[in-house]
């Protein structure tokens, strides 16, 4: 049990992405399901938990335990470990406010982590061909994590948005 936890934490990217579209599913499955219920709430609780808490938890990690998070990447630690988790503060804080907002506010919640996390991506790939740095941090699930949450977001999106369409075109 002490090993799923710690997996859990260390990879929250993926533990979050997991926890929100369960609870995503959930909900739909307990309403009347339709494909617009179904967007809607994918969408929704993958911005609740994929953005909301698991940016407010990088922020925990980065500001609090600071000393932990380079290690954990295999940089060295440097002031800019603060900076990074009052960002992540800032993307939990659109995330929660994008959970049940209008879709120009979703955008907003997806795209500033996406271009984030790809920038991260590209420097994670770097530090991998230039030192060989495979700590889990920097390679693994995260580096998957930091290339396809953006990609997951941008497609509920998308979902949604043509759903929305959709049911607006069948209204006519």
């Amino acid at each position: 049990m002490a090993e799923l936890i710690h997996f859990a934490l260390s990879n929250f990217t993926l533990t979050f992405l997991v926890l929100g579209l369960i609870t995503g599913l959930i909900v739909a499955l307990r309403k009347e399901l339709t494909r617009a219920t179904l967007a809607e709430e994918l969408l929704a609780y993958f911005i609740l938990f994929t953005i909301a808490i698991a940016y407010f938890y990088n922020f925990v990690f980065h500001v609090f335990f600071g000393y932990l998070a380079p290690v954990y990447i295999g940089w060295a630690d440097s002031p800019f470990q603060a900076e990074v988790g009052y960002a992540s503060l800032g993307f939990a804080a659109v995330g929660l406010l994008a959970f049940k907002g209008n879709c120009m506010v979703r955008l907003a919640a997806i795209l500033g982590p996406a271009m984030f996390q790809w920038g991260a991506a590209a420097e994670h790939v770097k530090s991998i061909i230039a030192t060989g740095n495979m700590a889990p941090g920097n390679a693994g699930i995260m580096l998957y994590s930091d290339i396809l949450l953006p990609v997951i977001g941008f497609a509920l999106l998308w979902f949604k948005r043509a759903t929305d369409q959709r049911g607006v075109a069948s209204d006519r």
